[in-house]
């Protein structure tokens, strides 16, 4: 396993729609492994492949907290079959956008299919927080990032913000 280094905006490869993944093989469970590596060290609790610049259909998730064991999910091909109309307000960051926090709303509750670490099917319901990673996740395999849904001039001023930081960095 590795730690790779994730992607920034306003990085292009963030803005690419992935691309479906054929079959799990071992490269997909390494890949995976190396994400939830890479997600723990930033640390966050989900990381969409793209974010470490491979745009393909594979999201790592781990809603454990603190003091709790792990309990990582792996997501390959994620499709939303279905979603309810009430829609949840909640503060949402994104390593690719890191210390920036703003509110968007999403669905409650999903109806979720997907390929796990195994290549197995899965179909099942989310809510709360599992729900709201998910879709931030998945769009990110769209080629989305949360802040998109903010006003230009928020974006703007979070792209502005991170590029400084990222400066800082480099130089520091």
């Amino acid at each position: 396993m590795a730690i790779r280094p994730i992607l920034t905006v306003p990085n292009p490869i963030l803005k690419q729609v992935s691309e479906p993944v054929e079959k799990v093989t071992d490269e997909t469970r390494a890949l995976m492994d190396d994400m939830l590596e890479t997600m723990y060290d930033a640390p966050g609790i989900g990381l969409a492949a793209v974010q470490i610049g491979v745009p393909i259909n594979v999201i790592v998730m781990d809603l454990a907290r603190d003091g709790e064991e792990p309990q990582p999910q792996y997501f390959v091909n994620p499709e939303i079959l279905e979603d309810v109309e009430d829609v949840q307000p909640y503060d949402e960051g994104c390593l690719s956008v890191p210390d920036i926090f703003d509110t968007v709303e999403r669905s409650e509750r999903v109806k979720i299919t997907y390929l796990d670490y195994n290549g197995e099917r899965v179909t099942e319901w989310a809510e709360g927080l599992y729900a709201v990673c998910i879709q931030h996740e998945m769009d990110h395999l769209k080629g989305i990032v949360f802040i998109d849904y903010l006003s230009r001039l928020k974006r703007d001023r979070a792209v502005k913000k991170v590029m400084k930081a990222e400066k800082l960095k480099a130089a520091g």
